[in-house]
């Protein structure tokens, strides 16, 4: 498959190349080599804009990737799409523009900032019969997703995940490094979350989920300190901690390996309705964090 890229203004665009696009690569994912891209950038958000040239650079020279001046020569050349801008905000502005291609677009994480937005995406999508995928990497760590899968410890009854919760900007709050460990509380718990209670300073913020079915997840964001991913799953029968760093294999290959195949049936490998559940999860998050009230999902 010819796989196109939107947005060059993160770390993901070269390491996803390298892992498609190298087939001496140890973990090298077959099936589609990056051959076209869009730079972007969002000039109000800093982290995204003053990364652009150097990830722009680097695709062009190492990987000998086409670089265009518009998204619509991306989406016109390509099989499928990476949508890969680090600023959620302008996902929705930018998937209006290649919707009506109808290929097939994984949308990396956030999936947007605003849950309304989130929900017109998926209605835009569907009106144009246009597949979209969105998660984070850190769902398909391997030893997350094996440990899940073991039922010797019988039920999960809760979980409690942390990780680094830098702020970037007060508008986005913990859409930028929070939306990761929301994501593994989901791969854990799985949809159906029902409120929301979020203890927050300056160096730490603790986020308390309640889920419809009485199990409670948590999520600890460090600004100072611990700078790891974790998790640690509560099944009936014991306690089962997840060093997220320790796998062999990276998890973006993982990620791409769900990707490719999405590209290729068309059927997201994370329910759009759990996607939708994840993005007002954050922003309630964000929510109780200013007002120090429990949200209602």
């Amino acid at each position: 498959m010819k796989l196109g890229i939107i947005g060059l203004d993160t770390s993901h665009v070269v390491a996803f190349t390298r892992l498609l696009n190298n087939p001496n690569e140890r973990y090298h994912v077959p099936g589609g080599e990056v051959v076209i891209a869009f730079p972007g950038g969002s000039p109000h958000f800093e982290l995204s804009i003053s990364r652009v040239e150097a990830f722009t650079q680097e695709l062009r020279s190492q990987f000998e990737v086409e670089i265009v001046d518009t998204i619509e020569q991306v989406a016109h050349v390509s099989d499928a799409i990476f949508l890969e801008s680090v600023d959620g905000a302008v996902h929705h502005e930018q998937l209006q523009k290649v919707v009506a291609f109808k290929k097939p677009i994984f949308i990396d994480k956030p999936f947007s900032i605003s849950s309304k937005v989130a929900n017109d995406m998926i209605q835009l999508a569907a009106k144009y019969e246009t597949a979209i995928m969105s998660t984070s990497a850190l769902r398909y760590a391997e030893n997350l997703t094996k440990a899940i899968r073991n039922t010797n410890k019988g039920k999960i009854i809760g979980a409690d995940c942390f990780g680094p919760m830098e702020i970037q900007d007060s508008k986005q709050g913990f859409f930028w490094y929070g939306i990761h460990m929301v994501e593994m509380l989901f791969t854990v718990l799985g949809s159906g979350s029902k409120s929301i209670k979020t203890i927050t300073n300056p160096e730490h913020d603790v986020i308390t989920g309640v889920w419809k079915d009485g199990r409670i997840g948590t999520i600890r964001g460090n600004r100072v300190g611990n700078n790891q991913f974790g998790v640690l799953i509560h099944f009936e029968l014991g306690t089962e901690y997840i060093d997220i760093s320790l796998n062999e294999k990276p998890y973006y290959a993982s990620l791409l390996e769900q990707v490719l195949d999405f590209f290729q049936d068309g059927i997201p490998k994370v329910p759009l309705n759990e996607t939708k559940e994840i993005i007002r999860f954050v922003e309630a998050s964000n929510e109780s964090s200013l007002s120090g009230k429990t949200v209602i999902l």
